[in-house]
């Protein structure tokens, strides 16, 4: 099964870092942090490069804001460095669930246990 891991690492990027990602962070990677989900931060010594390397499934969702905002320069110090400020009414980060059987189901959705009946409409009918 080792070999059949490697295999699937060096040639597909869905199923974690690839080889080439790995080679690449092991020599030019510097770590910056992490995250509350495991997720690693690195960027390179001139900082000309910035990555994650996710814990787990591959899901840009899963990327908090903080960090998004240092991914994509929004912010030169990353949330390691200088937090940013929240407020009280926030909500923690959660990822994409669309897909998942915790997605949004409203009422009446086939998705529902016991789906409601409908009686926004009556049925037609023919005379």
């Amino acid at each position: 099964m080792g070999i059949l891991n490697s295999l699937l690492r060096a040639v597909t990027w869905w199923n974690g870092q690839t080889l080439n990602t790995q080679i690449f962070t092991w020599r030019k990677g510097r770590k910056v942090g992490e995250d509350d989900q495991g997720n690693i931060y690195y960027s390179n010594a001139d900082d000309s490069k910035r990555w994650v390397i996710f814990n787990g499934e591959i899901e840009a969702s899963r990327i908090n804001p903080d960090w998004h905002g240092w991914l994509h320069r929004t912010w030169d110090e990353p949330p390691t460095d200088r937090p940013l400020p929240h407020n009280a009414w926030e909500k923690p980060h959660q990822e994409n669930l669309t897909g998942t059987v915790m997605a949004y189901a409203p009422s009446g959705s086939i998705r529902q246990a016991q789906p409601a009946p409908r009686r926004d409409y009556e049925a037609w009918t023919p005379e």
